[in-house]
């Protein structure tokens, strides 16, 4: 959805987004529906035109009691057994597929020389919380359980996300320090959903591209619903941080979610976890899938793909 450029934002931002400028976030429910088809066809059709030399790709299912299974899509960018990577896609929650950040994984499988497994989990506000967590956990399992019919190193665990899907890997990540999941090794945290709190990145940003402050309101109504903002949900909310896996942060400079991530590392780095931060000036929330061929948007898989391979290496 478009409307009127913010002459501010516009100034601010990188010349190579701010042909973006007048995008919107529209969550509303009266849209979710078209704004899924739109995003899926947009997605679908970049998928098709992404270079995945060295990259072996394919569609399984996750099997589930008493459900259908879980759509994966696995990326074999390394030698078995690899290292393993769970990834949950973008979307705020309500939006997105398989085919959402299919360029991000095949940079993260063949940067990463790992193996990514993407997850479909359920969509709000249809399947409220804890669906999507749920299903990633399952996929998380999943992992694990058959790492050597997978040809996965076990022991070399990590989980990755975008945007919401960031969120789930943080609580994964949180869980795993519990001890109530297997222990994971890395996690790679790209402008992560953290906090359902104001901050003041989300009141500055009102009319930013890609994502606003008064959209993220919307989707944690979407993924929460009537449920209180719980810990298990929110993963700012969770004040035992202590035994999170390494982790890498990046966020935007123009990008409501921009305070959390970074007020995120600040705990992490104080409860005693190794964390890598980068704030990307002059970008708006989603650069790297707006333009995943410029200079800026190659320099963050270039990052990410180099602190999962050291993280991950074998010991």
């Amino acid at each position: 959805m478009d409307g009127e450029a913010d002459p501010d934002i516009t100034r601010r931002l990188d010349p190579a987004l701010r042909q973006f400028a007048s995008a919107r976030s529209d969550l509303s429910t009266g849209s979710l529906a078209s704004v899924r088809d739109s995003l899926n066809q947009r997605r679908r059709e970049a998928a098709g035109q992404v270079d995945a030399t060295g990259v072996e790709i394919e569609d399984t299912g996750v099997p589930r009691d008493g459900a259908p299974p879980l759509r994966v899509r696995i990326y074999r960018g390394g030698t078995s057994p690899s290292p393993a990577v769970v990834y949950c896609h973008a979307g705020a929650f309500a939006l997105g597929n398989l085919d959402t950040d299919h360029r991000q994984c095949v940079e993260l499988a063949r940067r990463g020389g790992c193996t990514v497994v993407s997850v479909d989990y359920r969509l709000a506000p249809e399947h409220r919380y804890p669906a999507a967590l749920d299903d990633v956990t399952a996929a998380l399992g999943w992992v694990w359980n058959t790492a050597a019919e997978l040809g996965l190193d076990r022991d070399r665990l990590a989980v990755a996300g975008s945007s919401a899907g960031g969120a789930l890997a943080a609580c994964l990540a949180q869980r795993s320090a519990a001890r109530a999941l297997p222990p994971i090794k890395f996690s790679l945290l790209h402008q992560p959903v953290l906090d359902d709190r104001p901050t003041a990145s989300k009141a500055e940003f009102v009319t930013t591209p890609g994502f606003d402050g008064p959209a993220t309101a919307v989707m944690w109504q979407h993924y929460l619903g009537d449920t209180a903002p719980i810990p298990d949900a929110v993963p700012a909310r969770n004040d035992r941080l202590a035994g999170t896996a390494t982790t890498l942060i990046t966020c935007s400079e123009l990008d409501p979610l921009r305070d959390e991530a970074i007020d995120y590392a600040r705990r992490l780095i104080a409860a005693g976890v190794r964390v890598d931060v980068h704030v990307f000036g002059g970008t708006c929330h989603g650069f790297d899938s707006l333009c995943p061929d410029w200079e800026v948007s190659r320099g963050l898989f270039a990052m990410q793909g180099d602190m999962l391979r050291r993280s991950l290496a074998a010991v």
